[in-house]
């Protein structure tokens, strides 16, 4: 072995440590997504998350991209390292990253072992509220990508600190201090709706505003509300009207799945039908509402 050949693990562990290993802390967000995580992580080492897998000896197939266009799974050996790094407990490292289950041959796998896969868009995280990502993160400030509740409608909101997304299309959160209505349902959401409830209401209030029905007004004035508030809001092929729409209708889908919560298990007589109405009427702070025959929140007033 040659002079030169023997000096390289010397100059490698310069160039991957600038500081001793897990010197820097960097803590997980709740529901962040692991490929976001690591490249915070990487980014406190001035390193790419790719530089990062190798330095902790974890080998890694598939094509990394920036989040949250990719996700990615670590065999359990891996999430080892990746623990012993960043002195954070398995347990602790496990219940904050949000765990999508993983490839069976890395679920199985006994080595160090780790796959980047795509994520469709209708699965891919949303941009975290900057102010929280800063105060986990304080060396260096890298966007942070995290799940929303499973148990809401899709959307994040930062009710301490006023930020909200809705869409991975928007690349930072949005301001939201000037729609209160906003934080107050996320709030007051102490129990979530049950998953078929929250399914039905999502898909009703989106017809709704996809089609200009009922609380048209009101979401037109948040809207407003938001761009005004948001000037890097451009319009384009992902306008605001739809990258926003899961925020717009946020406080109206949750009062119309607890309402629908509520519902027997069997059909609706016309009487119950009419009070129904009535109550989620004064619930969503309409004069009244009138669901055309072909409305969807007919069709789940008249099902089992």
């Amino acid at each position: 072995m040659t002079a030169h050949t023997a000096s390289r693990p010397a100059v490698r562990a310069h160039a991957m440590w600038p500081t001793p290993p897990g010197a820097l802390r960097v803590r997980p967000l709740p529901r962040e997504a692991t490929a976001s995580y690591l490249t915070r992580l990487a980014a406190a080492y001035h390193l790419s998350a790719a530089l990062l897998l190798d330095g902790l000896h974890i080998t890694a197939t598939g094509t990394p991209a920036a989040p949250p266009a990719t996700e990615i799974h670590l065999s359990n050996e891996a999430t080892r390292r990746l623990s012993d790094f960043t002195r954070i407990p398995p347990a602790h490292l496990t219940r904050a990253l949000a765990r999508q289950p993983p490839p069976a041959a890395i679920g199985t796998a006994h080595a160090a072992i780790a796959r980047w896969q795509p994520v469709q868009p209708a699965m891919q995280p949303l941009p975290a509220c900057t102010a929280c990502t800063a105060h986990r993160s304080p060396h260096k400030t890298v966007p942070a990508w995290i799940h929303p509740a499973p148990d809401l409608p899709r959307a994040l909101i930062c009710t301490r600190h006023q930020q909200a997304s809705s869409d991975p299309r928007q690349r930072t959160p949005l301001d939201i201090r000037s729609a209160p209505e906003l934080t107050h349902a996320r709030l007051t959401a102490r129990r979530p709706p049950t998953a078929a409830s929250l399914s039905w209401a999502s898909t009703i209030t989106t017809r709704w505003y996809d089609h200009h029905q009922h609380l048209h007004t009101r979401w037109h004035t948040r809207l407003n509300q938001l761009t005004t508030a948001n000037p890097h809001l451009a319009p384009g092929p992902a306008s605001p009207t739809l990258t926003c729409r899961n925020l717009i209708t946020y406080p109206e889908t949750l009062t119309l799945a607890t309402a629908l919560d509520r519902l027997p298990p069997h059909p609706l007589t016309r009487t119950q039908q009419t009070a129904f109405l009535h109550d989620l009427a004064s619930r969503l702070q309409l004069p009244y509402l009138a669901p055309a025959d072909h409305d969807l929140l007919w069709q789940r007033l008249t099902t089992h």
